[in-house]
């Protein structure tokens, strides 16, 4: 069986945790041929760990010894390197999100059709069984035309004060371009790929800013702390639709909530736990099904199908062009807060 050699450029802990360990339990489709981090002796202890024969200083050295690299630094780093990657003729799956903003993430797709390779971004939320079990439902007229999404993705006390998430310089912004955007994504998968056209938002950093930090995930400095930790925004669709958004690492609730649910003319739909709501035969119908929410074997669903895509054996899940409208999005609640004024795109 053709295998894929693949490298691993960035050896912090979305590699250590994740990328890595799932590589390993796919060998049978793919070698990890070479690392790089910036942090050399961070590279070796993971050449080390993982039993992976080369180490190289530079990414650039990686290109001639991979079909594919997989790209886990910060997020200032993402077009750059996957550009480079793509340009020397190698395959690209890169952590979400896809890049800092639209603009990178259109120069990443233009270098994608230049070199005719694949360009996979990680919104593993897809690959769940709650996620693909929606999306057969959906696709069936379960929902119809879809009236208003609600989505919540609220931590209670959890900012990741850990590496640089709350840098704003090298990751763009806080806890929506690093936690909201996977739910962002996966509304928009559901909903078929709907044309944002207003969007209006707030971002909240008072918390984390505060002296007295009580947080579940470990101590740190709020004096650095240079990013949101809790979003808002109401987001209208070119279909009429519209969407109720909210994120957040550090909110003062009862417990962590995840939530994304559709109202539709024809029934509804929720994720969380999952349940389809329709109104049959004179009364209103609630069903219920197992569909869990397992980010492990996601990832595992997300890996396979970048390797079998770079194969020639499937088409990629997450398109580029998708994973950039998230970033639309995302740039657009930004810059509507900083404006205080609703923002259209075009």
């Amino acid at each position: 069986m053709q295998k894929l050699a693949i490298g691993i450029i960035g050896c912090g802990g979305i590699a250590r945790d994740r990328h890595l360990p799932t590589l390993q339990s796919l060998n049978d489709e793919v070698t990890i041929t070479a690392v790089q981090d910036i942090n050399i002796d961070v590279a070796k202890a993971v050449a080390t760990e993982f039993d992976i024969e080369t180490v190289v200083t530079n990414y650039h050295a990686l290109f001639p010894l991979v079909d594919a690299v997989m790209i886990c630094t910060p997020n200032k780093f993402h077009a750059e390197i996957a550009i480079a990657a793509l340009d020397a003729g190698v395959h690209v799956f890169c952590e979400k999100p896809m890049a800092m903003n639209q603009y990178e993430c259109e120069q990443m797709i233009d270098a994608k059709n230049r070199a005719g390779k694949c360009l996979a971004i990680g919104y593993h939320y897809r690959f769940t069984d709650a996620a693909q079990t929606a999306k057969k439902a959906i696709d069936n007229g379960v929902v119809g035309d879809s009236l208003v999404t609600r989505v919540q993705a609220l931590r209670r006390r959890k900012v990741p004060g850990w590496g640089v998430f709350t840098n704003k310089t090298l990751q763009g912004g806080g806890s929506l371009i690093d936690y909201g955007c996977h739910l962002l994504d996966l509304s928009l998968w559901l909903l078929n790929d709907a044309k944002p056209v207003e969007i209006i938002g707030k971002t909240y950093n008072r918390l984390s800013k505060s002296p007295t930090q009580i947080n579940d995930w470990g101590p740190f400095d709020h004096e650095q702390f240079e990013v949101d930790d809790h979003v808002t925004s109401y987001i209208t669709f070119e279909d009429g639709s519209s969407l109720q958004f909210e994120c957040s690492w550090s909110a003062n609730i009862k417990e962590d909530t995840r939530t994304l649910s559709i109202s539709g003319v024809d029934g509804g739909i929720n994720l969380y736990p999952f349940e389809i709501y329709q109104p049959r035969f004179g009364t209103f119908f609630v069903e219920q099904a197992y569909a869990a929410h397992d980010e492990k074997i996601a990832a595992q669903r997300q890996t396979h199908n970048f390797i079998r895509s770079c194969l020639g054996k499937e088409t990629l899940v997450v398109q580029p062009e998708q994973a950039q409208n998230i970033n639309k999005i995302i740039d657009a609640i930004y810059r509507s807060d900083d404006e205080s004024a609703s923002v259209r795109i075009n």
